[in-house]
């Protein structure tokens, strides 16, 4: 923990407060001519937020430093205030923990994808033309039925979503992080694996391993078509990083439909609430569950999805969905809620930027910016200004009256 880590932790009261902290997942965009100069957030009809903002304090936050873009995890990992940087967490360990696989000690995990190779061992789709999930799951069942064990590790491999699969290594002394052997590019051979840390005796045990894998995997494969081969990214194994109830005193429940984001939500020591598939049945299970928590993180997904396909209608609408949910939650309004996205994903880049996210916070506390609207035009006239996303929280908490007088 840092100084200010320590001086916030002494100043933290007991409270009974009810935190709320809604992500549209990629909601920043950038208003261009082609849409008359508005983003998606301002095209959108957003009546519900337009009151609560009537009723807030508006900024913008920089996920993770000044022209930096950064992944869902580090920009995630940010709004729950955890330091991005100094927090690196593999993509490996979030899709394993996502998928519900429990993480031990000595544990290395790897996010997989089926790919196609040709005769000479070159590939020629990373994907594997997106395999259906049955094939994948077919796929896992074959290779976890042949390979239980490498070496003196045993070998864990949960399918996933269309192509993508986990495989976790799980032995005495293993580290990460572990450099990819997806070559990023077709044309070229499935790279080895490497240690990131030349130095970490753990670290080569593993990447020794993982190359091991791959000659016992490989020709069981060798056969299938489109999926004769994979490739691994986000080797790592699970840092140590205090919980989130440890670090700011609250009991936190996470509603989201996507596993990367409940294993995000998991890292951090957060209850898993499965069940809903949309914004409505989140808010509606925000209700059921609004007794036995102290902060509600829900994640909503669309908004990014359609910032990545360029498509700024489909991603107005994402945000009208949200809106007219909205009043559900209000039923049981948290003390303090705050709306935001964990990045921005314009439209005409359709990715990830390094714009900063508008964000929108209420309470009983905040007073008002007397912004009619939530957007990124008012967000940039807002009192919270710009600031670094990890400190969201710390807004959130005092917001809340969670922190004592500083000094005399």
């Amino acid at each position: 923990m840092t100084k200010l880590d320590d001086l916030y932790a002494n100043l933290t009261l007991p409270t009974k407060a009810k935190l709320a902290l809604i992500v549209l997942d990629g909601v920043g965009d950038l208003a261009v001519k082609d849409h008359a100069y508005q983003t998606p957030l301002e095209a959108a009809a957003t009546p519900n937020m337009d009151q609560l903002s009537r009723e807030a304090i508006q900024g913008r936050m920089t996920p993770v430093a000044p022209g930096i873009t950064p992944g869902s995890g580090p920009g995630h990992l940010a709004l729950f205030g955890y330091d991005p940087i100094e927090t690196q967490v593999g993509r490996g360990v979030i899709e394993a923990l996502g998928l519900g696989l429990e993480l031990k000690p000595g544990d290395v995990a790897a996010r997989a994808n089926f790919c196609s190779l040709d005769a000479e061992g070159l590939v020629t789709d990373r994907r594997a033309g997106r395999i259906e999930t049955d094939v994948c799951e077919r796929l896992c069942g074959l290779l976890a039925s042949k390979i239980k064990q490498v070496g003196s590790a045993e070998v864990i491999i949960q399918p996933g979503k269309g192509h993508r699969f986990v495989v976790i290594f799980r032995g005495a002394g293993l580290e990460g992080p572990i450099l990819d052997t997806d070559p990023q590019r077709e044309g070229l051979p499935i790279s080895k694996a490497v240690p990131a840390n030349a130095e970490s005796a753990g670290a080569q045990k593993a990447a020794d391993l993982i190359n091991a894998f791959y000659e016992v995997a490989l020709p069981i494969l060798k056969d299938e078509k489109p999926a004769n081969g994979f490739l691994m990214r986000g080797i790592a194994h699970q840092p140590n990083i205090p919980t989130f109830q440890e670090r700011y005193q609250l009991k936190p429940a996470c509603l989201a439909v996507y596993p990367m984001y409940k294993g995000l939500a998991q890292l951090v020591g957060m209850t898993k609430v499965e069940g809903p598939q949309t914004i409505g049945e989140q808010f509606n299970r925000y209700l059921e569950i609004y007794d036995d928590y102290d902060f509600f993180f829900i994640h909503y997904k669309y908004t990014d999805m359609h910032g990545e396909d360029g498509n700024f209608e489909a991603k107005k609408k994402a945000i009208e969905e949200l809106d007219q949910a909205l009043p559900i939650l209000l039923q049981k309004r948290p003390d303090v809620i705050a709306i935001t996205g964990d990045h921005s994903t314009p439209c005409p880049m359709k990715g990830h930027s390094w714009h900063p996210q508008p964000v929108l916070l209420s309470s009983a506390f905040s007073g008002t910016d007397k912004l009619e609207r939530f957007t990124e035009t008012g967000a940039n006239l807002g009192s919270l200004g710009i600031f670094e996303a990890k400190f969201l929280m710390r807004h959130m908490q005092a917001h809340a009256r969670m922190f004592d007088k500083y000094g005399a």
